[in-house]
């Protein structure tokens, strides 16, 4: 089988040829400007590349009911040029082959739960935390949806004491991605995550909030598995934080083997780095071409 996948970002577009068995066989990355210019080059790849199907993860707010009139849109994004646009139409019309279609992280969550740290679990989440958060959700491997999909990333968070700093979600001041994002973390600090390698107080701060965030999906979604990635988490002295932090803000009210003695097989990076979105991406192709619900 020869897949495409495309993981759509802000800033760059990833596409990917692929096959069944998650092998990635071609890799291009174009920049993300306006539709017009975008849209020719990502579809020029794809049909050179004579694909059987199309995955695509992207940046959302995204329209996933197949009954709606604007399924396939970007709708409410910050991204004005891409508002309300049809990228699955769009493709559709250019390549004539079926079309799997997602947000990037429920596409990132896939790709961990076919082939990487969430292998085999029932339920098992997928936390990005750049310069956004977003949050996606596997059971029993396939992306779930329910009314419009997962976005956890805005889950309202208890402020920490003598944090005064007004968030930087400008829907919501005390949410998660505008408290924990890449940029709270420089509008609150004046720098970007990697220049504050050192500052011991900015990742006490940071690994408490993202401590609050995966207990309260602990306590939600009682996932098998929660896998943490993004440009704030390549500051790997988070996790060990976050882990010890979870077991205090527990306080021991649930029992599992897993989180009480081997929280580090519980609470870790993907196995499959940078490329879980992209492979998922050609998981959601996969399901396109074997006419199974694009969930």
């Amino acid at each position: 089988m020869k897949i495409g996948g495309l993981e759509a970002g802000g800033t760059k577009m990833v596409c990917a040829i692929g096959n069944e068995n998650g092998e990635l066989l071609k890799r291009v990355t174009i920049p993300t400007e306006q539709p017009s210019v975008t849209m020719p080059k990502l579809i020029d790849f794809f049909q050179k590349e004579e694909i059987e199907a199309l995955g695509i993860g992207c940046f959302g707010p995204l329209d996933l009911n197949k009954a709606s009139n604007t399924y396939g849109c970007i709708t409410s994004t910050p991204k004005l040029p891409w508002r309300n646009y049809n990228i699955v139409n769009t493709f559709k019309k250019a390549l004539n082959v079926p079309i799997g279609f997602d947000t990037d992280v429920n596409a990132a969550a896939l790709g961990e739960a076919t082939w990487g740290t969430a292998k085999n679990c029932e339920v098992s989440i997928y936390i990005t935390i750049g310069t956004g958060i977003g949050v996606g959700l596997c059971i029993q491997g396939k992306p779930h949806h329910g009314l419009i999909h997962p976005e956890a990333g805005h889950i309202l968070l208890g402020r920490l004491e003598g944090d005064n700093y007004n968030g930087n979600c400008p829907y919501h001041s005390d949410c998660f991605e505008g408290l924990a994002s890449g940029p709270a973390i420089e509008g609150r600090f004046g720098k970007k995550a990697y220049e504050l390698a050192d500052r011991s107080d900015v990742w006490e701060m940071e690994s408490s909030y993202i401590a609050k965030a995966i207990t309260n999906y602990i306590l939600t979604l009682s996932p098998n598995k929660i896998t943490l990635w993004g440009g704030v988490m390549h500051q790997t002295q988070l996790f060990p934080m976050i882990r010890e932090k979870v077991l205090s803000y527990l306080s021991g009210y649930l029992h599992s083997d897993i989180i009480e003695n081997h929280i580090d097989h519980y609470i870790l990076p993907p196995s499959l780095g940078d490329d879980a979105g992209i492979k998922g991406a050609i998981r959601l192709g996969y399901f396109a071409m074997n006419q199974k619900p694009n969930p």
